[in-house]
């Protein structure tokens, strides 16, 4: 096969092959959460983010366990939804 084929080939299956996106989890501090109730809001606020598949969130740890689709979207939106919940977080650690 040709060089000039080759790269033809391999253009097109580039260009038809989606990209894949990775399924990302994070922890975000929360240390605002100061009642019961204020998981319940800031769970409400992260699972109305596209691309957030599961939250779990703590009131005694103060945080937010988020798994995402990093594809659409990022952690500046997660921090950015609680944010605007009145609930500002911070990210911990590494996200995995």
């Amino acid at each position: 096969m040709n060089t000039l084929k080759k790269l033809s080939i391999s253009l097109m299956l580039a260009v038809a092959l989606p990209a894949f996106a990775a399924t990302k989890t994070v922890t975000l501090a929360v240390p605002s959460m100061t009642c019961a109730m204020c998981p319940i809001t800031v769970k409400k606020a992260l699972n109305a983010v596209p691309g957030v598949s599961k939250v779990d969130v703590s009131f005694v740890k103060k945080d937010a366990v988020v798994t995402f689709d990093d594809a659409k979207t990022s952690v500046a939106a997660l921090t950015k939804a609680t944010a605007n919940a009145g609930y500002p977080s911070t990210q911990e650690g590494k996200v995995k």
